[in-house]
């Protein structure tokens, strides 16, 4: 599942297309707080109902930051709580200060998010004992605003395995890459290795390598390019930007066309099982041209010397050598380098040359 941060410090009219262009990417939840100081209470709770108005119009959840001061900024109390679903929201993540025994009671009303960053064995223990809803019951990891305190990935894990060992589902958040969230404006990951990713690499990395259940950006806003990647992957193919390194129709044309790595994948490269098998490869690409040093993500064809595996087209994972037999055609550009392990057999890819429209 994934989703997006949407904050009440905007117009929420100002985020209605974006929504809907997510939505249709995909992402099914939104997420707001009000727990930043800087936001006006009233107009804040203004803004809560016109963004819960916004995610019941659209289909998707909402879950909010919930402590006892922000309930009371909303005029509610534990047992009027049932007012907030009126307003679009489907649930709450618990901060501080909140009881177990109350945690509990909500639980059997609507979904709750536990930190999952804080939350221990006892703790856990004492809410199942109490009566704890657990298909209402999420974990959600934090957002870090400053650089160099973001989780360490290590204890990342072994929090996440044992939270869904116990049937929680563990959401975190990636950042984004258009518009970042002040003050710092330095992305909202949860891991620290994320900072600087790409939005669409961090989600990748959270959802295979990590098993991560729930993906949120943390940030405002991702980018059309990066959006693009999203799309993209809900068909299964990997978009891989690249710069051409020759003028041809053909990269175009043929080139760009969903390709698959091969089932019996090689060490060094990605195979294009395509490119042989259909003759994606025309004659003015099969003459040796710019045989030059094979780069980690130079996109190469083997030219009319490699004899009958000429045609092949090939995507280099690590630096190789020079060879009169390989044409080497273009390179993916080096934000998307990280991508190329998940590339695997049977995988699916897809190559958007930059320079061309």
């Amino acid at each position: 599942m994934r989703g997006i941060s949407i904050y009440l410090s905007d117009s929420i009219s100002r985020h209605e297309g974006y929504i809907a262009k997510m939505k249709s990417a995909g992402f099914t939840s939104i997420f707001t707080s009000l727990q930043i100081p800087e936001e006006n209470p009233d107009l804040s709770v203004k803004r809560l109902k016109e963004l819960g108005e916004l995610a019941k119009k659209y289909g998707m959840e909402l879950t909010v930051d919930i402590s006892p001061k922000s309930l009371k900024r909303l005029g509610c109390t534990w047992e009027s709580i049932d007012r907030l679903t009126s307003w679009g929201l489907t649930g709450l993540r618990i901060d501080y200060g909140i009881s177990e025994e109350i945690i509990v009671e909500l639980s059997r009303k609507m979904k709750i998010a536990l930190n999952a960053s804080t939350l221990t064995k006892e703790g856990m223990r004492r809410l199942k004992s109490l009566g704890l809803c657990i298909e209402n019951t999420e974990a959600w990891h934090n957002y870090y605003p400053r650089p160099e305190t973001g989780l360490d990935r290590k204890d990342f894990s072994l929090q996440n395995d044992w939270l869904q060992k116990e049937g929680i589902l563990v959401a975190a958040f990636i950042p984004g890459d258009e518009e970042k969230r002040g003050p710092l404006y330095s992305g909202l990951p949860t891991l620290e290795d994320h900072r600087y990713s790409s939005p669409f690499l961090a989600f990748l990395d959270l959802k295979i390598n990590e098993s991560v259940d729930k993906i949120l950006i943390g940030d405002v806003r991702i980018s059309e390019k990066a959006l693009e990647q999203f799309s993209t992957f809900n068909q299964n193919i990997f978009l891989l930007r690249a710069k051409p390194f020759v003028q041809s129709d053909i990269l175009q044309k043929d080139i760009s066309v969903v390709q698959t790595n091969r089932v019996d994948a090689a060490r060094d490269v990605i195979r294009s099982q395509e490119s042989r098998e259909n003759g994606l490869v025309g004659k003015p690409l099969l003459e040796p041209i710019h045989t030059i040093e094979r780069k980690k993500g130079s996109i190469t064809v083997d030219n009319l010397l490699y004899g009958r595996y000429r045609r092949e087209i090939q995507i280099v994972k690590h630096d190789l050598t020079a060879d009169e037999k390989v044409n080497v055609i273009g390179k993916v550009i080096d934000e998307d380098l990280p991508l190329l392990p998940f590339i695997k057999g049977g995988t699916k890819f897809k190559i958007k040359w930059m320079d061309i429209e």
